[in-house]
């Protein structure tokens, strides 16, 4: 299939297990390294409030990724699930498993870690959303809260969003990924902007 134009833009709001700041953010003009611990797994989410692939509208829906990797594993493959907002339709589903599985061609997506590597994907699931600020939840078992701002000078960028989006580097109140339970890592809060070549 041939990539299709796109745009989508909201906020973006992640937690991994890493110690914060980050040691994957860009942190002033420096780009980051390794993870804190070697193994990293968290959570990814995007609440898309204006955007379109191809002729769908995709305005309002959410997305997530739940991910682990090993910095030591080569190439470092990421084993991920999308979780694509239950209140799809058919093809706004379909649309969005795309974008998030394959990048579309996108200058920046097709430049995504788990779409530029090697990838285990463990499956693509319907779940529901409820957002709040600083705070999500996706299904019953994962959930995300961060409220409390790192103290830096420096700007704080993610490559996922974009370095070109800086946020705010954040201590996560709670990260529940299906019965595991971690608070005091890193969050991040930005925008997002993912356009088509």
């Amino acid at each position: 299939m041939g990539d299709l134009a796109f745009r989508i833009r909201g906020a973006y709001l992640e937690s991994c297990n890493c110690d914060a700041i980050c040691p994957c953010r860009m942190v002033g003009n420096v780009k980051g390294g390794r993870s804190t611990h070697g193994v990293c797994f968290g959570l990814l989410t995007w609440r898309i409030d204006d955007g379109w692939i191809g002729d769908v509208d995709v305005a309002g829906l959410c997305v997530a990724l739940v991910f682990r990797y090993d910095d030591d594993e080569p190439g470092s493959p990421w084993t991920l699930t999308l979780h694509i907002d239950d209140r799809a339709a058919e093809d706004q589903h379909a649309a969005l498993e795309r974008l998030f599985l394959d990048g579309l061609g996108g200058p920046h997506t097709a430049k995504l870690p788990w779409i530029r590597k090697a990838r285990n994907l463990v499956g693509v699931e319907s779940s529901g959303f409820v957002v709040q600020s600083g705070a999500i939840s996706v299904g019953d078992e994962i959930r995300l809260r961060a409220s409390q701002r790192v103290e830096t000078d420096a700007p704080i960028a993610c490559g996922i969003p974009g370095y070109d989006h800086p946020g705010r580097e954040l201590y996560a109140d709670e990260l529940s990924l299906a019965g595991l339970e971690l608070s005091g890592n890193c969050a991040f809060a930005s925008d997002f902007d993912y356009v088509s070549a």
